[in-house]
């Protein structure tokens, strides 16, 4: 079923398409989601369970095959590029691409022949995206749009979901160049209206997990800054994601751990804290934070399934403050954000997302809270950031699957 907003955006996409220069006629529609993470932000590249939702921010993308071996794309968001015109047997390289948006279809069709899939068909596709420049997971859901579009026009399927998780960490890891994780992807392509998706590495198993309570009396919130991070591979993640191998590199012979996530107790906490928090004192903080978000991790899991929205907002605020004082990967903007939230009633818990540096923050707010929220972030964040005054958003978010496809035109 469409919703208004795709119903909005179709026409925007079928603007687009004029602009362009495409014939969309007969298109259909892959609409791909943001996702929400409730835990353990950072912790895919740990190895610890994570637990998140599908956001209603979305990238949608008009495709229909064009009968060449030519991909054809034209970005609405990103107009000033025009149109993406590459042959299939013409992909560019890692690290040779133009910097700009297109290097993102350029590594699905890299990666996907890499691994052996036969690209023979090519398609024309216009697109556009509302979601924020960071935290929600914009180019984990544009990878994935891309790959399993090119899979469909080319008549392929996958053995199963986590292939598609896989190739989609393989186009930013290998092609992009962004070390990151599969958080990412494994909270938008499993995304299930109304649930929480639990991932376990150990098995690499999904779990839907129903909330215990009902979903109108609280409202998941995107607090989006107006600012833009750079990709993960040039932003403070990256320096996270290294100092966390470093620490395990250090210490995996002497205590037998592969991951951060291996440390579970407090005595091997405190052993490994004893060994290097005098010469590292900063790879132990890191370490604070995962062991501490890991155990907390379990009680937000029970609070969410015995619908305890009180609990889940603590554990929420208390990681954000986590990621802010221990894992130092937060930004200015998004602790202005969590600031402003954090003094409306109402509102259970706030951290930032994702990456961090910039890009969104969010918060867990009780439904009647929303309002209040939006005033407070109104009055008070064009004030600290003026340069930004006509950038940010409150959004409030729904649940929702994280890939459909819906009908063009």
């Amino acid at each position: 079923m469409m919703t208004s907003a795709d119903k909005e955006i179709r026409e925007e996409l079928k603007r687009f398409a004029g602009e362009a220069g495409l014939q969309m006629d007969g298109s259909a529609i892959r609409r791909t989601s943001s996702r929400f993470c409730l835990g353990v932000e950072h912790g895919d590249y740990n190895g610890t369970e994570l637990f998140g939702v599908g956001t209603d921010r979305f990238i949608w993308m008009a495709f229909k095959p064009n009968g060449t071996n030519r991909l054809r794309l034209f970005s609405g968001n990103f107009t000033i590029d025009g149109l993406v015109d590459v042959g299939l047997d013409a992909i560019p390289g890692p690290g040779t691409a133009p910097d700009s948006w297109a290097r993102f279809p350029f590594g699905a069709a890299y990666i996907l022949q890499r691994e052996g899939f036969e690209l023979k068909q090519g398609f024309d596709a216009i697109l556009y995206g509302n979601i924020p420049g960071g935290g929600m997971s914009r180019s984990a859901s544009l990878a994935i749009n891309l790959i399993e579009t090119l899979a469909e026009v080319n008549g392929f399927t996958f053995k199963d979901g986590m292939e598609v998780v896989d190739l989609a960490q393989a186009l930013e890891n290998d092609y992009i160049g962004s070390p990151c994780g599969k958080l990412d992807q494994i909270m938008i392509y499993f995304a299930k209206e109304g649930m929480g998706t639990h991932y376990n590495p150990a098995d690499r198993s999904i779990r839907y997990v129903p909330l215990g309570a009902d979903a109108q009396a609280f409202r998941i919130v995107s607090l989006d800054t107006g600012t833009v991070r750079p990709g993960l591979e040039k932003s403070t993640y990256a320096i996270r994601h290294r100092e966390c191998n470093e620490l395990v590199e250090l210490a995996k012979d002497e205590f037998g751990i592969s991951c951060l996530a291996d440390i579970k107790t407090p005595g091997k906490l405190e052993a490994i804290r004893a060994r290097f928090g005098e010469s590292h004192p900063h790879l132990c903080a890191r370490l604070d934070y995962i062991y501490h978000a890991q155990h907390r991790f379990y009680e937000m899991l029970e609070a969410w399934e015995r619908g305890d929205m009180a609990k889940v907002g603590q554990v929420f605020r208390e990681d954000g403050i986590g990621l802010r004082d221990q894992y130092d990967i937060s930004g200015p903007e998004l602790e202005a954000m969590c600031d402003i939230a954090r003094t409306v009633p109402g509102v259970l818990g706030e951290r930032m997302l994702g990456g961090g540096d910039k890009g969104a923050s969010g918060a867990v707010v009780r439904a009647g809270a929303v309002d209040a929220l939006r005033e407070a972030v109104d009055t008070e964040y064009p004030r600290s950031y003026p340069d930004y005054a006509d950038k940010y958003a409150v959004h409030s978010c729904k649940v929702v699957d994280g890939v459909r496809t819906i009908p063009g035109w």
